[in-house]
């Protein structure tokens, strides 16, 4: 399999992971000292027990299942580091009763370590309204 193959298939692997709701398999996609900039607080966060903290917060708000769509799926990969940029789409019911539907976009930093690919840099953000500083969550693509 190559380089661009196996990229996919770690994002493949984040989809089915946030539908099932286990933020298991992503914590452990992440490499040991991961930074990630998420669309939810705080700023950034470092470490993948971090990561999956967080993930786990995120995943106990929703009272329904999550939907999370990939579109648009970019992967580049030189040697043992790649990216993989794409437009997700997430929905679902909140326990306040609040609907998700919303855009984001996001990139992933890889590198191979001992021949896995493991996300080292995790960056996601929402466009916003120069005019008025709040952030555009219903864009569509």
């Amino acid at each position: 399999m190559d380089s661009r193959t196996e990229l996919r298939a770690v994002v493949e692997e984040r989809i089915a992971a946030v539908r099932a709701k286990d933020p298991k398999p992503l914590a452990a996609r992440q490499h040991p000292d991961v930074i990630t900039f998420n669309v939810l607080p705080p700023l950034h966060a470092q470490g993948s027990a971090a990561v999956e903290q967080a993930t786990r917060a995120w995943f106990d708000g929703y009272a329904s299942d999550i939907g999370y769509e990939v579109r648009d799926l970019q992967v580049t990969a030189d040697g043992d580091v790649g990216f993989c940029s794409f437009l997700y789409h997430v929905s679902g019911t909140l326990h306040s009763g609040a609907q998700v539907d919303m855009w984001v976009r996001a990139t992933l930093g890889c590198r191979r370590v001992d021949g896995r690919w493991l996300i080292v840099h995790d960056h996601e953000s929402v466009p916003f309204d120069p005019g008025t500083g709040q952030a555009l969550i219903s864009l569509r693509p």
